[in-house]
């Protein structure tokens, strides 16, 4: 039965707190695109994202406006498109990602994901001739977004290919150099990626998916903040209770918005992401929310515990209110796209080894990283080494989106506008890793993947 108060309730969320829809993400499959030509392929790709996405954005508009829900973002993943360059008759295959992007701008999406490879125990043809189309696919494209699964808790770590990918994002940044490197922004590396993730650059439409399949990510770092500053003083106990009710209230929305756009058209419900997204507006930060507890600045003794605490409470609220629950769902905590991150790197309180060790208790991982051009390839492996290592051992996902921005040192700020912000470039232990990394081969699974 509708409650008067909880109405008025979400209304004030969505006119003063930034409470918002923050993608609605249609997967699509491309399974049946296969073909032995490269054109053939892209051609199939084009025409079949075309086809199932024409609506997508007016109903989300429609939706929108009949509800009184804003939804920021309409986006598109696709299967891992390292799956159609396997039967193709040439190593060339970024006409493919040329065709995403065109894809993308004749449906009106802001970006589409799934120009990805899962490679987490070896890697095949297809996956060889992705990667290496990645750099100049970034570089040529606007909206296209690449991912790249390294490590499984079950499989171990595929060093080599953690190897590779420090080469790929240094490339990547050196191609896009011209615009603060920000393809890098674009790309992210991953452990046990999820299937069902709505947010980009990680986002694809995995193979136990459905054939289209609407996911949805909501977010609401203002709500809970707002909750926070309500309660004033009050216990630990007391503080989850408050984050798990307004996550429920959070996720009811997203229910809601991911039930009509899928009925609408005519896709599969997939599920409702219940991370924290932050952007850089003011009130809208997940850094915010944790020095609401008591930090005085995040990043200081702390962080970690409360990070937790709000990681742990989103997730119990927002089970309670969707019975599809995937994605990520949690806190995220990306420095350029955070208000708070962002004064907290800039003033030295907050550095990369403490952001690492937030990523173990929240959603996942070193994320849109403002890093020095020069790093070396290899430091940039070690990143990636140490956070996938945190996602495989601890059995969750964990991601690295990190940027080398070509001709900024430690000190320098970069600004890339919207919702990816702006970052100060952080700095990175000097000590080389690069004999550590040149090992190769992979790091063997925990023992605790041995389920069956």
């Amino acid at each position: 039965m509708l409650n008067t108060f909880d109405i008025l309730e979400t209304i004030k969320m969505i006119d003063e707190e930034h409470l918002d829809i923050r993608t609605v993400t249609m997967g699509i499959s491309l399974r049946d695109c296969a073909s032995d030509s490269v054109p053939k392929v892209a051609d199939k790709v084009y025409d079949k994202i075309c086809r199932r996405a024409e609506k997508l954005v007016k109903t989300c508009d429609d939706i929108a406006n009949e509800y009184g829900i804003p939804i920021i973002n309409k986006r598109v993943s696709v299967t891992p498109i390292s799956f159609l360059c396997d039967s193709v008759d040439t190593d060339d295959v970024l006409p493919i990602a040329v065709k995403m992007q065109r894809a993308a701008e004749t449906v009106g999406i802001n970006f589409i994901g799934g120009f990805s490879a899962l490679v987490h125990k070896g890697y095949t043809t297809g996956d060889r001739r992705l990667i290496a189309a990645i750099p100049q696919a970034l570089a040529e494209t606007e909206c296209v977004c690449s991912s790249v699964n390294v490590a499984t808790t079950r499989a171990g770590i595929n060093m080599d290919a953690v190897e590779e990918m420090g080469k790929v994002i240094k490339e990547t940044a050196f191609l896009t150099r011209d615009n603060d490197s920000i393809g890098c922004a674009k790309l992210v590396v991953f452990a046990n990626t999820p299937e069902d993730n709505p947010f980009m650059a990680g986002a694809f439409h995995g193979f136990g998916e459905a054939e289209c399949a609407i996911n949805v990510g909501v977010s609401g770092p203002g709500v809970v903040l707002s909750a926070i500053e309500r309660a004033g003083k009050c216990s630990f106990s007391e503080l989850a209770e408050i984050i798990k009710r307004t996550a429920f209230k959070i996720t009811r929305m997203g229910q809601l918005a991911a039930t009509e756009a899928s009925r609408r058209l005519g896709a599969e419900f997939g599920i409702v992401d219940l991370s924290l997204a932050p952007t850089p507006a003011k009130g809208d930060s997940v850094a915010k929310i944790l020095e609401a507890m008591g930090l005085e600045v995040v990043g200081t003794h702390g962080t970690t515990a409360a990070l937790a605490l709000l990681n742990d409470a989103v997730k119990k609220g927002g089970v309670m209110a969707s019975s599809h629950v995937g994605g990520l769902s949690g806190a995220f905590i990306p420095v350029s796209e955070d208000a708070g991150m962002i004064e907290a790197a800039a003033s030295g309180a907050l550095c990369l080894d403490k952001l690492e060790a937030m990523t173990s208790v929240c959603s996942v991982g070193l994320d849109m990283i403002a890093i020095p051009g020069d790093t070396p390839a290899s430091t940039i492996s070690a990143i990636i080494a140490d956070e996938i290592a945190i996602g495989t051992i601890n059995n969750k996902t964990t991601a690295v989106r990190i940027i080398p921005v070509y001709g900024k040192n430690e000190g320098d700020s970069v600004c890339y506008g919207g919702l990816l912000g702006e970052a100060p470039i952080m700095p990175v232990h000097k000590a080389s890793a690069e004999a550590f990394i040149a090992r190769r081969g992979r790091i063997p699974a925990p023992i605790h993947s041995q389920r069956n």
